[in-house]
């Protein structure tokens, strides 16, 4: 018998990929969509798009039929702005989603939490599903909303669903549509807008790879637990550097000093952004910067089967989309 799976989020960077690995592994997919979504990362694809939202009353109709469910939507922003609409999408949506499909009759649920909500240890710390930042010293809405979300799912597990749920690092690779805060500095880099770096470092997975995952997951997961999606560890420099090879472009030999963007970013979120002017640097992400966010794998690499590809060719991969899709003027 054919799965039929109910994916949301499939208009976005992991859900596009998640769909189409999916389809290339036999499953039927029906994807729930936002009325106002853009579907250019869902086009010309054999699949079922229901539009609606989280939150809607009769959501638990629309996933009849299916039988397993991967829940990839959330609001992704490091904006001030967004805080009520991060605990919205991603606490009390998540909350819905899980009651639906509990009403719905699905069998397995794999959520796509973040290592965002697991935190960062001490400074160049290599960290994996054990720890856990406290709460308060997550930084941002954003981090926090992930965790919150993260706990509605223990909650359902608790509860008696099947729920694996998987932490992506930072995925790169195609249809990046957004694009991603990691595919904006791969399009600053192509249209040099980068003259400078500040010194940091994070784990990089090919997208595909989440996508390959989150099937792991379903396949093999334990119910109840979490598995860092994740492959290589680098400094923000050496991912420069790397982009340089790639496309024989300069990579910035500067540092900046912490103070000058978090200056910028505080001057645009909190005096000009209430003028209508939007900001370009959030606040909480240059605060992120301060410290590395490293992480292992071996637990979804050990458990799952995970095989990370290498992440250069993710990172061209990247550069040929966006400069295919018409992003590089």
């Amino acid at each position: 018998m054919t799965i039929k799976a109910f994916v949301t989020g499939g208009t976005g960077f992991i859900g596009a990929n998640l769909v189409r690995f999916l389809l290339e592994e036999g499953y039927q997919v029906c994807a729930l969509v936002r009325p106002q979504s853009c579907l250019d990362n869902l086009k010309n694809l054999d699949m079922e798009i229901v539009k609606s939202d989280l939150n809607d009353p009769n959501l638990s109709n629309k996933m009849k039929g299916c039988q397993v469910l991967f829940h990839v939507a959330a609001h992704y922003s490091l904006y001030q702005s967004d805080k009520d609409q991060l605990y919205q999408s991603n606490v009390l949506g998540t909350r819905s989603i899980l009651t639906a499909a509990k009403q719905a009759g699905i069998e397995r649920i794999v959520y796509t939490s973040s290592v965002a909500a697991i935190g960062v240890g001490n400074p160049g710390e290599i960290v994996n599903e054990t720890h856990q930042s406290p709460v308060e010293k997550l930084v941002g809405h954003y981090k926090k909303s992930k965790y919150w979300a993260e706990q509605e799912a223990y909650k359902a597990v608790k509860k008696g669903q099947d729920i694996v749920i998987v932490n992506p690092s930072t995925p790169v690779g195609p249809w990046d549509i957004k694009p991603t805060p990691t595919g904006e500095i791969i399009l600053r880099f192509l249209r040099r807008q980068m003259p400078a770096y500040v010194n940091t470092g994070l784990n990089l997975i090919d997208v595909r790879d989440v996508a390959r995952g989150h099937l792991l997951a379903l396949e093999k997961g334990k119910t109840g637990e979490r598995y860092i999606l994740g492959n290589h560890n680098l400094t923000f420099k050496a991912l420069l550097d790397e982009l340089s090879n790639l496309t024989g472009l300069n990579s910035p030999q500067q540092t900046l000093p912490l103070w000058l963007p978090l200056s910028i970013a505080w001057m645009e979120e909190y005096l000009l952004a209430p003028l209508g002017k939007k900001p370009l640097i959030p606040i909480d992400g240059v605060r992120m910067s301060k410290q590395p966010m490293y992480y292992d794998a071996s637990k979804a690499i050990n458990e799952l089967g995970l095989s990370p590809s290498p992440i250069k060719k993710a990172l061209q991969d990247a550069i040929n989309w966006f400069i295919d899709y018409g992003y590089i003027k």
